[in-house]
């Protein structure tokens, strides 16, 4: 039976591995801390595996215990990082030099939030998680979402390269589909799309 449980774990990680890094990256803004984050929150997820795997969404605990690692990195060192490496897994197509200028400036705006509004933002727009399933996340009800999210795209409207009138590849001032690859793409579209129009 443990060895059942510990084939169902690295089969979990495998398949979850480059989401929960790419979602750890967002929130520390390192990549290195990135991947160290994520080793944490398996490492506990991990020991408590038995009663996740069990649960209708093991992910969703894994991604709570991300946060929550995230945040007690973050009460110890009170250090807001700039976002300045490269994201761990780059998009389908290779981007020109206005995509990645405009991912950085939107990277280094979340690196600005609070933690939990950050946490919020990325779970609702990058991982396109709806508002209850972000309060599942984040162990808070479906109107604190709300509120953290609003606030925090308040922020990132007003943060430079951020603002209102700029185009933004795939959004609102360019046809759909220019220049996007798959995933990361269509997450930070999501974003700045949000940015630009106000939170849904």
């Amino acid at each position: 039976m443990q060895a059942e449980q510990e084939d169902r774990f690295q089969e979990f990680v495998r398949a979850r591995w480059s989401r929960l890094v790419r979602t750890a990256y967002l929130l520390t803004g390192d990549v290195h801390h990135a991947e160290d984050l994520t080793q944490t929150a398996l490492a506990k997820a991990y020991r408590s595996w038995r009663r996740i795997s069990r649960s209708d969404n093991p992910e969703a605990y894994v991604r709570r215990m991300l946060v929550s690692c995230n945040s007690d990195r973050f009460r110890k060192r009170r250090v807001t990082e700039a976002l300045t490496a490269a994201p761990p897994e780059r998009a389908g197509r290779d981007e020109g030099a206005g995509q990645v200028e405009e991912r950085g400036s939107l990277l280094a705006g979340l690196a600005q939030l609070p933690p939990k509004q950050r946490a919020v933002v990325v779970l609702r727009y990058w991982e396109d998680l709806s508002e209850a399933e972000v309060a599942e996340v984040l162990g808070c009800s479906p109107g604190t979402v709300k509120s953290q999210a609003s606030k925090g795209l308040a922020k990132l409207r007003v943060y430079p390269g951020l603002a209102a009138d700029r185009t933004v590849p795939g959004g609102r001032g360019q046809g759909q589909g220019q220049g996007q690859g798959q995933g990361q793409g269509r997450s930070q579209v999501r974003i700045q799309g949000q940015v630009q129009g106000g939170s849904r």
